[in-house]
Parts: structure tokens; sequence; C-alpha cells
């Protein structure tokens, strides 16, 4: 692939890309919980019914993204793009179809969001590929910066409107907006433009091509804990979120709109931290940062478990989230440009495939045993339970830097 250097080194290409990534976030945050909400108030489902609706669509999309990881990397990225884009506009936009046409049933929602996380994983791993081969080594940092600070501000402010759509404008108005989000980041895509060289084409996957992302994560010295960290990472902190609800909903008596508040203010330490990431890598260089915002984002948590009613209990919450995800808008995009660099061009689709399915998968089981404990010893108990364990994650950080490390380092941006 031609690699684009005008401008200032991410080039006009990968601005096409960004402004895909930058609609697909918004229309995902945007319809945050959609599903679970449709299940609630149009099929009145019950807490048994949404919770198997969120667990079985992430284990089997999951799954049926085990297969599709072979399929990407064997597969010219860009289009593979195009197309995941497409399925989950076609999977989304038949929700509000088949509730405009009265059809709407509990396992239409639960198919919907089966094909949408299989479909996600694939998505997320071609365009991780396509990123490392569109942006030369020197700009991935720049590259990954903006990703994440596109995210959290898609985070900030997809929800809290999202929400208000919804109450103004029925249950599949953000339904809609997710749909047509996928729809515009095809065509984003499609304009980027440019060649892409045919990967080496295989007839069949074999079981050894689909494992092959697991065998390379797992034996390779530095990804082996990098991988451990972040999905018990991950799976701590969103096993706590639902928790956090219960308890700053109903036993803390908190509002809606001050629950939000709590999260979405917070936000605004992703854009801080993105920004910040790529000046402390070219003071520090990539390793230290890695380890140093990898540790603090762990150490944060365990402060929600204190959490009291009134005006202080929320500027707790506040000022936890916003130290943690300050700590994480640093990491995020240092881990991820990390990552691509360990990663040999023919194993980044199935590697990403396979880090998400982990992180995916460990999260509905530590949500899971976060919910038993919950209601084993109550929902504070369970809450700091989660935020001690995040404490003993920095161990797993890899403590060596490898050669590749040391040459992201020197290639990092200069101030």
């Amino acid at each position: 692939m031609r690699v684009d250097t005008e401008g200032d080194g991410v080039g006009r290409r990968f601005g096409w890309l960004w402004a895909a990534h930058a609609v697909n976030a918004f229309g995902t945050r945007f319809a945050f919980d959609a599903l679970p909400l449709i299940a609630v108030l149009v099929l009145h489902a019950g807490p048994a019914r949404v919770s198997a609706l969120a667990a079985a669509g992430l284990a089997a999309g999951a799954a049926l993204a085990v297969p599709l990881a072979a399929w990407v990397e064997f597969h010219r990225k860009r289009p593979v793009m195009v197309a995941m884009d497409a399925v989950r506009f076609a999977a989304v936009g038949s929700v509000p179809v088949a509730f405009a046409l009265d059809r709407l049933g509990y396992a239409h929602l639960l198919l919907v969001a089966v094909v949408v996380a299989a479909a996600d994983i694939a998505f997320q791993a071609a365009s991780g590929a396509y990123l490392k081969a569109l942006v030369p080594p020197r700009d991935l940092l720049t590259a990954n910066a903006r990703l994440e600070s596109t995210a959290w501000t898609a985070t900030a402010l997809g929800p809290p409107l999202g929400g208000l759509a919804f109450g103004l404008f029925g249950p599949v108005t953000t339904v809609v907006v997710n749909a047509a989000s996928h729809l515009l980041s095809a065509a984003g895509i499609g304009a980027i433009g440019g060649g892409e060289p045919r990967p080496a084409r295989i007839a069949a996957p074999r079981a050894g091509e689909l494992v092959a992302g697991w065998r390379h994560a797992l034996t390779h010295p530095v990804l082996r804990p990098l991988l451990l960290n972040t999905a018990l990472v991950n799976g701590l902190i969103m096993a706590s979120a639902p928790l956090l609800a219960v308890l700053m909903l109903g036993e803390l008596g908190f509002t809606a709109w001050q629950y939000g508040l709590a999260f979405a203010a917070p936000c605004v330490g992703g854009l801080v931290g993105s920004r910040l990431s790529r000046r402390l890598v070219a003071r520090f260089g990539t390793h230290r940062v890695l380890l140093t915002a990898g540790a603090l984002r762990a150490c944060w948590s365990v402060g929600l478990a204190f959490v009291h009613p009134g005006a202080g209990g929320l500027v707790l919450v506040i000022a936890v989230e916003l130290a943690l995800i300050t700590c994480a808008g640093v990491f995020n995009p240092v881990f991820a440009t990390y990552r691509l660099g360990l990663l040999p061009p023919d194993l980044v689709a199935r590697t990403l495939s396979a880090w998400t399915i982990t992180t995916r998968l460990s999260t509905a089981a530590l949500t899971g045993l976060g919910g038993l404990l919950a209601a084993l010893a109550g929902t504070r108990t369970a809450i700091g339970v989660a935020g001690v364990l995040l404490l003993a994650t920095p161990l797993l950080l890899p403590r060596r830097a490898p050669e590749t490390a040391g040459r992201a380092r020197a290639a990092a941006p200069r101030r």
C-alpha cells in the first residue's frame, strides 16, 4: 500500500478514515444501550432477559468473530471495513423497520446484538491493520491520539444527546441515527481511495490459522502480559459500571441527570490525556509512559466504594472518573501504537481480533461475577473488591522494552 506523507504526515487519506471513525463513534455512543432500553420499554422484558440480551450478544458475537478473523487477515482491509459497515447498517436498520411494521420481537433484538458484535470485532481488526499500512510508523501515535480524542468526545456528547432524542422522539430514534452512521462511515472509507495490495490468499482457513492471533499474543514475552493486563483492567472497570448505577440510582437516590453528568463530564480527561500522549512519549519514551499511565489508571476505581449521597458524593464520582479517564486517555493511544509495532503484517488482523474477543469475554465473565458478589455481599462491597483487584493489575505490565519499543521511541514525534 502506498503511504500518504502529505501535510502533517498522516495525510488526506487518514483524514477520511478519521472522519469515518468519528461518525461511527458518535452513532454508536448516541445509541448507547438502545437495544436493552427497547427491550424494556417496548417489549417489556424483565431483568433476566435484558441481561441475557447483553451477555448472549457479546459471547455469540465473539464466537462468530473467530473464523471472521482469518477471513479479514487474507482480504483487503478497506473493502472488509465497508462490508462490515454495510452489515451493521442492515442489522441495526432492521430494528426501526420491524418496529414500524409492529413485528419487533426479543429474538430479533438478540440476533441484531450478535451480528453487530461480530461485525464490530471484524471492523476493528481490519481498521487496525489498515491504519498500520496507511500511516507511516513515525505518525502512528499522532493518528491513534486523534482517534482516541474523537472516541472520548463521542462518549461525552453521544449518550446525553441520545437520551434526549430517545425521550423526545421515541424509542427507535437513536437506532436510526446509529444505522445512518454506519452508512456514512462506509461512504467515508470508500472515499479514501488509493491502492491496497492483495494479501496472500488461502482456500479455507485451517484450525491453526484461526487461533494464530492468540498463539502469537500468548507466546510473545511483551504481548502476553499486555493482553492479560488489558483484559483484567477493562473487565474490572466495566464490571463496576452496572453496580455503580444500582448504588447511585437506587440506594443513594441520585437522579438520572446527575448519574449522566457523573460519567459525561469526566470525558474531558480523555481529550486532555490523548493530546498529552505524544508530548509525554517524546520526553520520556514509549515504554515509560506505557508503564506509568497503565499503572495510574488502575489506582482510582477503589474510591468509588466510598461514594455517599449528596453533592459531595457526586463530586467524588466525577473526580475518580476524571482521573481514571485522563490516565486512560494517555495510555490508550500509546498502547495501540506500541502493540501495532509488535505485530507482523500477516498477523495484525488475527491478533487484534483475538485481543478484542478475549477482552469482551473477560468483561462478560467479570460482570457476571460482580453481580453475583453484589447479591451475596452488597453492591458497595462488590465495587470495592473490583477496585482492590485493579490495584494488582500493573504487575502484569511488561517491565522491559523490546527492541521494537526502542525503535518506537526513536520514531516518536519531536517537540
